[in-house]
């Protein structure tokens, strides 16, 4: 048993998660860290569109639809606290609420979005740039 005490403590503080999007790996479905499942749900909350799951209408912030709006500091701050609030619920047990930190600008044609923050359960800091649009 002690030879395999580092890997219990490993599963308590970094278990594994389903990879997304689901895929598998051989005769089994490959699996994440718990940096990737986090990164998986930022992804799902940012590019899925407000009522599009039957039994969470409210989830989602269709960021694609931002895609042919003006590219004005309004409609980014507006952006920003509406991504905010969602990530909030969405990540909510997995990430420090209070190191949650969204960041949207438009840089010529994309649409780019800053996310930063700290696993809660091991502490970590991440942080994420996702471009939409443009070339």
């Amino acid at each position: 048993m002690p030879r395999f005490g580092h890997l219990a403590a490993r599963r308590l503080s970094d278990p594994p998660y389903l990879a997304f999007p689901l895929r598998i790996d051989g005769a089994q479905p490959a699996l994440a860290t718990r940096a990737g499942h986090v990164r998986g749900q930022i992804e799902q909350v940012l590019f899925t569109v407000a009522g599009e799951r039957v039994f969470r209408p409210e989830f989602g912030a269709g960021l694609k639809a931002l895609l042919f709006e003006p590219n004005a500091s309004p409609l980014w701050q507006v952006t920003q606290r509406r991504l905010a609030a969602a990530l909030a619920e969405a990540l909510a047990g997995e990430v420090d609420p209070k190191s949650l930190e969204v960041e949207v600008r438009g840089d010529d044609a994309q649409l780019v979005i800053r996310i930063a923050y700290t696993l809660a359960a091991i502490g970590r800091r991440e942080d994420h740039l996702f471009r939409l649009g443009g070339a």
